[in-house]
């Protein structure tokens, strides 16, 4: 077994399966995709720590438990549509794709784009739709979605997420506030939507999902 497959090995055994994963699919994944191929060669030492790991301004992996129970929380079952938005770097949308072939990935900008085309390549992946635009509007060209993704901490989830939801559709995110942070998943319902809260984690929160501030009226 070569070393970055006993890291991964190492991993799944040490860190995900101990954190309540029991979804097989999803740690088959992650003992195969290659993790290190999503970060910069300078950051791949660390691919396999168990802390979020930040590559870049605004670009980052979760660490590997809390999202594998993010995932887990999604509840994402073989052919149905997943968005995934932040995190900006293909992992997520990497491990999403080894069991449903619809996965949309939504980054910020077209260097985002490039690289996570390249790590995507890179890793032998290629059934991840990769597009750009405000990570807070969603996708509206491949909606709607059973399953949306947010790989990062939020303040507040946007409408235009939720309603971009298929019937029955979930969206998992961490919502972060005063310092705590509480994975959750919202399910759309014939009408309304009922919230989860499933498991504390932490985040870093991503640009455009703060919550509004009230203004001040003299």
């Amino acid at each position: 077994m070569g070393e970055t497959a006993l890291q991964r090995k190492n991993m799944v055994e040490g860190q995900v399966r101990p954190s309540d994963v029991t979804d097989r699919r999803i740690t088959a994944a992650m003992s195969t995709v290659p993790r290190e191929c999503f970060v910069p060669p300078e950051w791949q030492k660390f691919a396999y720590s168990d802390e979020t790991l930040m590559i870049a301004p605004g670009r980052f992996l979760l660490a590997p438990a809390a999202l594998a129970k993010l995932i887990q929380t999604a509840e994402i079952d073989k052919g149905e549509r997943v968005l995934v938005i932040g995190g900006c770097a293909g992992y997520a949308a990497a491990l999403i794709s080894q069991f449903t072939p619809n996965v949309i990935a939504l980054l910020p900008d077209e260097a985002a784009l490039r690289e996570t085309n390249e790590a995507l390549a890179t890793a032998g992946i290629g059934n991840v739709t990769v597009v750009v635009g405000p990570l807070a509007s969603g996708d509206t060209a491949h909606a709607p979605y059973d399953a949306i993704v947010i790989e990062g901490g939020f303040e507040d989830v946007p409408e235009a997420l939720s309603a971009q939801l298929a019937p029955s559709g979930r969206l998992v995110g961490i919502e972060v506030g005063h310092g705590v942070g509480r994975a959750f998943v919202l399910q759309k319902t014939d009408r309304a939507f009922a919230r989860r809260d499933v498991f504390q984690a932490a985040a870093p929160l991503l640009p455009g999902f703060e919550a509004l501030k009230p203004e001040f009226v003299f």
